[in-house]
């Protein structure tokens, strides 16, 4: 490995969501990779990007990782949001082509692997299941499951807000929408959560659907992508940490980012090791 690459392997890594929902994403992250830091951006002050024209989404997502690699020369990018991944993830990959850069996408394949009645439930932003990269994706699967899609909007700014009401009712909502669950014939068996937010609120979704429903989500195959790449460019840090460090960034509400941290990744976001900085 030259100097320079060696340098490189100790930057940190970006990871970059609409709001909180890619938290689930960095879970997974720092599960995989325990010795990594992270520079997680929340752009809460722009979001709900599931309700925005692609456009929109595009120039975010531009302006996000111009930002991180200027003021944190990140080393790779996880596009932890469906939503900017069907809208501009090919964009970033064409102007910053020296970077490493890894999406997510509803994970429709697993789900196939898991469901025995092949009838498969997809709860997703309006922006995601109108997106061609989601067309693509569902047709080139079409031959083995049964996909009914349901368009949750507000359930992403919801779960934003912690608006524990509002998040049961929705869920109870699109869950009912999408049809029968259970494991006969005819029955709905798993549910793919294809908004990174959707499994910050898994506890009230299986509570809507039964404990036989399997819930799918995108965040561990996510980090098992971005441990691959990391491995084949030889950009994985072996800093010796008892565990990963992440600085926060917010467009938004710091402080609802801090306490979102402190929820899903089970930490103290004041101790130090998770600074949340406000950044226009």
């Amino acid at each position: 490995m030259t100097v320079s690459a060696l340098v490189a392997a100790e930057a940190p890594i970006g990871v970059f969501d609409s709001g909180v929902g890619g938290l689930s994403v960095l879970r997974a992250l720092q599960a995989e990779l325990p010795h990594e830091r992270f520079v997680y951006f929340a752009d809460s002050g722009h979001a709900p990007y599931g309700e925005r024209n692609g456009q929109y989404v595009v120039e975010r997502s531009r302006q996000v990782l111009g930002q991180l690699r200027r003021e944190h020369a990140v080393k790779m990018l996880v596009v932890a949001c469906n939503t900017a991944t069907a809208a501009a993830i090919h964009l970033l990959r064409a102007e910053h082509p020296g970077l490493p850069i890894v999406g997510v996408e509803p994970a429709l394949k697993p789900a196939v692997a898991a469901s025995r009645t092949r009838r498969i439930g997809v709860l997703a932003t309006r922006g995601t299941l109108a997106s061609a990269k989601y067309a693509a994706l569902q047709a080139s699967l079409g031959n083995e499951a049964t996909f009914i899609a349901q368009p949750c909007d507000g359930l992403a700014a919801a779960i934003e807000r912690f608006d524990t009401t509002k998040i049961v009712a929705l869920c109870a909502q699109y869950t009912g929408a999408l049809g029968t669950f259970g494991n006969k014939n005819g029955q709905i068996d798993t549910l793919v959560l294809g908004c990174t937010h959707y499994p910050i609120v898994a506890d009230q979704l299986r509570a809507c659907v039964g404990s036989q429903v399997t819930l799918i989500e995108t965040g561990p195959p996510v980090a098992r992508q971005a441990r691959n790449v990391l491995e084949t460019a030889s950009l994985v840090s072996d800093h010796a940490t008892s565990s990963s460090e992440v600085c926060l960034l917010s467009s938004g509400n710091a402080a609802l980012l801090r306490e979102a941290a402190a929820r899903w990744l089970g930490v103290n976001a004041t101790a130090g090791v998770y600074p949340v900085v406000a950044s226009s």
